[in-house]
């Protein structure tokens, strides 16, 4: 997995509540068994009409939000089925973080698996965010600290929270599986002490008397 330290780039406030993932990927677009080429099809029915050419009033098609690398959201983002195809689809399009005050379960989860960090932060303060970013015509960077857990907006700093689990993850570019692998001194230390409190519990399985005898 790629790391994540921050990122300072432009947020394009899509100040709405339960943005679902069907929205953010619809149902037509999930074929594939890779997570290439999403990002087209990011907000399919919202960015385009129905001739296949852009929206014009859809934030993404007009610039300079057509280069956001930060979403700004209201409640419930990400919510709806589970598709980690949407998170595909926003990082794809350049989504590398995304702020709102509250986000589906699954989705937060599939965010940190793949490198877009979902910031979770009052409504008072992303509407601020949103309105600093839109006064300026989308001309204010907002920068989002994986290491420093802030957020910084204009002369505005703030903090949020993180998973430690997904934020070490995320900082040095490891899966869980990496992660694991990664901490193999302390297991088999573990393994070690444990095997002497309770030996019976590691003995061969050939040792094992047959079901039924």
């Amino acid at each position: 997995m790629e790391a994540f330290t921050q990122v300072t780039g432009i947020a394009a406030p899509l100040m709405q509540i339960n943005i679902d993932t069907d929205q953010i990927i619809p149902t037509t677009f999930l074929g594939g068994t890779d997570a290439k080429g999403y990002g087209a099809h990011l907000f399919q029915e919202r960015r385009f009409l129905a001739d296949g050419s852009n929206n014009p009033d859809f934030i993404l098609n007009q610039a300079p939000y057509d280069q956001a690398q930060v979403l700004l959201a209201d409640r419930n983002f990400g919510c709806g089925s589970s598709r980690e195809r949407a998170v595909w689809a926003l990082r794809e399009f350049g989504i590398q973080a995304v702020i709102a005050p509250s986000f589906g379960e699954i989705f937060f989860n599939n965010c940190w698996r793949n490198a877009v960090v979902p910031v979770v932060l009052p409504i008072e303060v992303v509407n601020q965010i949103a309105d600093t970013v839109s006064r300026s015509g989308g001309q204010s960077r907002v920068t989002v600290d994986l290491e420093t857990l802030r957020v910084t907006s204009g002369a505005d700093s703030y903090s949020f929270a993180a998973p430690p689990v997904f934020r070490e993850m995320l900082l040095k570019g490891l899966d869980e599986i990496e992660l694991t692998l990664s901490r193999g001194e302390v297991i088999q230390r573990f393994r070690n002490a444990d095997q002497a409190k309770r030996p019976w519990a590691y003995a061969s399985n050939a040792a094992a008397p047959r079901a039924g005898f």
